[in-house]
């Protein structure tokens, strides 16, 4: 595969997003919003019951933002407009009334972590580790931290963020709440997500729907402090310390 592409697939009930931008499936401002789109249309489908989120190639997950974008940023409106796209599916994520799942392949980086701990429940392969690089190259993960923090507490999101070189293992991710299940393979993976969403599918949904609502209790602010997160990356993104690092990947 060589073609870019965010799509949606229904079957049996369960509503497929996938996404896929060879080499890493690092995510531009169009595909986010594409992606923010599906999950929408997705969530207003009377047809789907579940949504599983998921990426294509068999390597990693999500390597985050674009890099090519950010380079490009010029100016601090720009530098929010660029990271509220990550806050936009994740908010997306959050208010969509079905139950999303996370089928996470392989490495997630970045915004790729953030994707995954939006989800409500997320499975992933001994080979999916994780990690958080914003710190070096001038920035932090502040639009995806609430996400993360929610799900694996601050002291490892402390430990995830600041330990900004180093990849973690999807067991470390499993233990801190990250991950639900790890699998030793894609095709073990794939099996264990058609399982749980075929049991989903089978439940009330208006309780699935009342649920997913006690899950994201206390997240009402989202909406506005995402972006004012995406605002403060985007002030640092212009940032001496942050354009001499992003030299090294021109």
């Amino acid at each position: 595969m060589s073609t870019s592409y965010v799509h949606l697939k229904v079957e049996n009930k369960v509503g497929y997003i996938e996404f896929y931008n060879p080499p890493h499936n690092a995510l531009p401002s169009e595909m986010l919003a594409r992606l923010m789109e599906l999950i929408e249309t997705a969530g207003a489908d009377p047809s789907v019951a579940v949504i599983v989120l998921k990426s294509g190639g068999d390597r990693t997950f999500c390597a985050g933002a674009s890099f090519e974008e950010l380079i490009a940023i010029s100016n601090p409106h720009q530098g929010a407009e660029f990271f509220e796209g990550f806050a936009n599916v994740i908010n997306a994520l959050r208010n969509c009334p079905k139950i999303t799942i996370g089928r996470v392949q392989g490495k997630a980086v970045g915004g790729g972590v953030g994707l995954a701990a939006a989800t409500d429940y997320c499975m992933a392969t001994t080979h999916s580790e994780i990690k958080l690089s914003e710190l070096t190259i001038g920035i932090g993960p502040f639009v995806i931290e609430p996400a993360v923090t929610r799900k694996i507490g601050l002291s490892a999101m402390s430990q995830l963020s600041l330990e900004a070189s180093r990849f973690f293992s999807a067991q470390w991710a499993q233990e801190k709440g990250l991950f639900m299940k790890v699998c030793p393979s894609i095709g073990a993976l794939d099996t264990e997500v058609s399982l749980l969403a075929a049991q989903l599918c089978a439940y009330n949904p208006e309780a699935l729907q009342k649920l997913k609502k006690t899950f994201w209790e206390g997240t009402e602010h989202w909406g506005e402090l995402l972006n004012e997160r995406a605002s403060v990356s985007g002030r640092l993104v212009l940032s001496d310390f942050t354009k001499t690092q992003l030299k090294k990947y021109k």
